[in-house]
Formats: structure tokens, C-alpha cells, sequence
């Protein structure tokens, strides 16, 4: 990569960063820490992302499972079916209420039988491989390829023996954006602490014109 393009890139992640560089934890409301709860949470937000639904929507019924209490694997588990329906219908997640009901009851009593309610358990066993952490979250219902990548990039600040994950989308979205497209590239643009960040914004970018033609008109504009 020329100096001239190194320069240009750095404009323009720096303007993806400034405008629309926040995970998608942080918008459903989840503080990401390497902790029980937070990780599980994070797991029922990738599970809803998964789905071919808007971003929006999802977060917005991570958000009414949260509120209504389901923020544990032993709290999911335990609420009703109904009442699993009623939470993502408030939060619009309509379409594929009743199938996720059923995967959400059923994949947190996984999560309690085969890592007794921690995720920082199956991070153990895969020491330092994100395919393996990928494989290992896949055994939950309704977490398939897309919701374990989900996972893995967002998570990827607390587990960075996973190395840097933008997953299919992200590097859609680099691409769109006149980006590097390769992950070792990418992860020299990012910043330190903010890989999430940045590759959930890169998502971004790939999901909405809007966002690509925002940030090159503001990598343009003279400083």
C-alpha cells in the first residue's frame, strides 16, 4: 500500500470512526465486560442479529428482553415461552418471535448445562482459536455461522487472542468504503481497544449507502 493510500485510508476510517464507530453492544444497551451476564447478553443480541431482520429492530428487542429481565442464561431459561414472545414482540421482532422464543428457552439451558451459565468457560476451552469459539457457540439453538461471527467481532477487544474479525459484511463494507480488504490490513487501521468498533462500523457501511457516501464526503473535506 503507497504512503498516498495509507493516508487516504486513515482519513477515511477516522471519519467511519467519528460518525459511526460504536458496537452494536453499546446500542442495545449491553456494557461489554469479560463477565457472566454481559456475555450472555452479547450472545442473545448475536443470536437476534443473525436473523434476516434490520439491525434496528434487533437491538431494540435485545433491549425489551433486557428490561423485562432475561439477562442470564438461568433468567431466560426460566421465563415462560410466552413470555420470551411478549418481550421480542415489544421490541418489533415479529416475524420470528415464536421460532426464537423456543431457540433463546432452549439455548440458555445449554449454555447453563455445558458451561454452567459462563461463556469465559468456553473461551478456555478453545485456547486462543476463534473457529474453535466459533464451533463452540454454534452448539447453541439458533446461533449458526453469521450469529457466532456476530459474537466473535464484537467481543473481540475483551478476546484478542481471536485476532481481528470484521467478518463477511465488514470487509463489504471496506470494500464499498475504497478500503483494504484484507483482515491484517484492517487491523493496522484500527484502533487500540476500538477493533469492535471499527469493525462493526465497517458493517455499517456495508448495510447502508448512506454511511459510505457520508464518509468519503467527510474524508474529503479539507481539515
Amino acid at each position: 500500500m503507497s504512503r498516498e493510500v495509507s493516508a487516504s485510508a486513515r482519513r477515511i476510517t477516522d471519519a467511519l470512526l467519528d460518525g459511526y464507530g460504536r458496537t452494536y453492544a453499546q446500542e442495545a444497551g449491553i456494557r461489554l465486560r469479560d463477565t457472566p451476564q454481559p456475555l450472555y447478553r452479547l450472545l442473545v443480541l448475536s443470536h437476534l442479529l443473525s436473523a434476516r431482520i434490520r439491525a434496528s429492530i434487533a437491538v431494540s428487542a435485545a433491549r425489551a428482553l433486557f428490561a423485562d429481565g432475561l439477562r442470564t442464561p438461568r433468567r431466560m431459561a426460566g421465563a415462560t415461552w410466552q413470555q420470551r414472545v411478549d418481550a421480542l414482540g415489544e421490541g418489533g421482532y415479529r416475524r420470528y418471535d415464536e421460532r426464537t422464543s423456543t431457540q433463546l428457552g432452549e439455548g440458555a439451558r445449554l449454555v447453563l448445562d455445558v458451561w454452567k451459565g459462563d461463556l469465559r468457560r468456553l473461551r478456555a476451552e478453545a485456547d486462543g482459536s476463534a473457529d474453535a469459539v466459533c464451533d463452540g457457540l454454534q452448539r447453541v439453538r439458533g446461533i449458526g455461522p453469521a450469529g457466532a461471527d456476530i459474537f466473535v467481532r464484537e467481543v473481540q477487544d475483551l478476546w484478542p487472542e481471536t485476532g481481528f474479525r470484521a467478518g463477511a459484511k465488514g470487509l463489504r463494507g471496506a470494500e464499498k468504503l475504497g478500503l483494504p480488504t484484507s483482515p491484517g490490513a484492517l487491523a493496522r487501521l484500527a484502533p487500540d481497544g476500538g477493533r469492535a468498533a471499527f469493525a462493526a462500523a465497517l458493517v455499517r457501511a456495508a448495510l447502508d449507502e448512506e454511511v459510505v457516501k457520508t464518509v468519503r464526503e467527510k474524508a474529503r473535506a479539507p481539515s
